[in-house]
Order: structure tokens, then sequence, then C-alpha cells
């Protein structure tokens, strides 16, 4: 039988609640050496908020992390998975949906999150799978500073 989603999620989910800063959550996704937060309220995920997220809606755009919410920022289309659901099926909707992370759903109670890097971990053959979401694409005449 191959392994399920359960086998390999954390149960451990780091969550806000939508009317935390950006500057809170960035503290809180930095002490705990994590990428993003699942926004809740009343134990219903309303969406996600990711290191990508606060990069390019506030550090770039120069808003205040102090002054914007969670809430004002976070995908609200969150993509989940059952814990029931095998490994590959998990790596095949990061792919499709371009996205690292799927908050791990049982009977609408969240109940874990599992990552790109838990899978690769796990199931070295996943790699080739979701190499796509890790590729770097490197673009002509383009410099970062400098």
């Amino acid at each position: 039988m191959a392994a399920q989603v359960k086998d390999v999620m954390n149960p451990q989910v780091v969550v806000a609640k939508p009317h935390a800063t950006i500057k809170e959550a960035a503290e809180i996704m930095s002490q705990m050496r994590i990428g993003s937060l699942l926004v809740m309220e009343n134990d219903k995920v309303l969406g996600i908020v990711t290191e990508s997220d606060i990069i390019g809606k506030i550090v770039a755009t120069k808003k205040d992390p102090e002054k914007v919410k969670v809430s004002d920022i976070m995908s609200s289309k969150v993509i989940s998975i059952s814990p029931e659901d095998d490994l590959q099926n998990a790596a095949e909707k990061m792919v499709e949906n371009k996205i690292k992370r799927l908050p791990v759903i049982d009977g609408g109670k969240l109940v874990g999150i599992i990552t790109a890097t838990d899978l690769i971990s796990f199931e070295p053959k996943m790699i080739e799978t979701l190499s796509e979401l890790f590729s770097i694409k490197s673009q002509v005449g383009r410099t970062i500073a400098g």
C-alpha cells in the first residue's frame, strides 16, 4: 500500500488570526522557521499567508507591516488534501497548483499540513515530480542587487 498523507504530514500547524499584523506573522514564521501560516477563525481555515506573499505584497511595495493585516494579503483560495490521499496525489496537486504546502483537512477539520519538503524527505522519488516547484529559472540580463 502506498504511503498516505497522514503518514508524512505535520500535525502541529502554526496558525494566525485574520486580524494579526504582517509584522506579527513574520515574527512567528521567523521564530518557528516556517514558510507559511494558515489563517483561521473559529476552527475554520480562511486562507494562507506565505513568505512570498509578505515579500511581494509588503516588502516590495513598501507597505507598513505593522499596519497591514494578514487577511489583507492572504490567499483565500486554500487548496487542501485528505489525510487518506496518497503522497503521489499530494505531489501532483502541488505541481498542478504551483504551491508547496497543503493543509490536511479531515471532515472539515484541520488535522495537519504537508509540504513539498516533507514529501521529498519521505520519498526521494518525489523529487522528480516536485522538481518543477523548485526549479530556478534564470533571466538573462537581470541582476538582483547591483
